[in-house]
């Protein structure tokens, strides 16, 4: 055994006592050990020993606990609590949980709040952001100056012209399509292949087969 761990071995029974009465709450000696090994440095041989030796001494109590044993401080050691001190006692743990469930809520909201800073822009971010936004809007502005200033607008009265022809040669072509439609009905009804063979052989191309489509209107 080291010298710092045999030290910290001969100080156990101290340490062990004045945490018992400190936390006044029962333990096992894995309990202990867990709680104190950090801080003091006690092995588990160590933390038993000194528990042991405490129980011997009537410093502490022991009790069998299922298959282990664990160890309390002495309650005669303790003033009596009246009543009234319970109440107490209890008026101030249920004002002292209040006060940590809202110390705990403005903690939630600050970690809100910080969040939403850390994700927002920083000062030199946002006026980059602004010049990228300046030059956009540079460049719309001069498009729309470009287009006010063409002299090569379609006027209203053009516009409805051009209209007007796409619904005479839309009507011209699906005129001449349902023509052409019945009469190779009228032919394919003697014709001793199929639709498809007698277009390939005569040489016709519809529309479908460059994906072409009559406009609805």
């Amino acid at each position: 055994m080291s010298k710092g761990r045999a030290e910290a071995a001969s100080g156990a029974p101290g340490i062990l006592l004045k945490y018992l009465q400190e936390q006044n709450r029962p333990y096992s000696a894995q309990d202990v050990f867990g709680n104190l090994q950090r801080e003091h440095g006690l092995g588990k041989a160590a933390v038993v020993k000194a528990l042991e030796q405490l129980a011997q001494q009537g410093k502490i109590k022991e009790k069998m606990y299922g298959k282990q044993k664990i160890y309390f401080a002495d309650q005669n050691q303790f003033d009596t609590v009246s009543d009234a001190d319970l109440q107490s006692l209890d008026a101030k743990i249920v004002s002292l949980v209040a006060k940590v469930q809202s110390l705990q809520q403005s903690c939630r909201h600050m970690e809100a709040e910080l969040k939403e800073l850390t994700s927002a822009l920083t000062t030199p971010e946002m006026q980059k952001e602004i010049q990228e936004l300046k030059k956009e809007l540079a460049g719309y502005t001069e498009r729309l100056k470009n287009i006010k200033a063409a002299t090569n607008h379609v006027t209203p009265e053009e516009k409805e012209q051009v209209y007007r022809e796409r619904q005479k040669y839309c009507k011209e072509w699906r005129k001449r399509k349902r023509m052409a439609s019945e009469l190779c009905d009228a032919i394919l009804e003697g014709y001793p292949k199929s639709k498809k063979q007698f277009f390939e052989e005569v040489g016709i191309e519809t529309d479908e087969d460059y994906n072409v489509q009559l406009p609805d209107r």
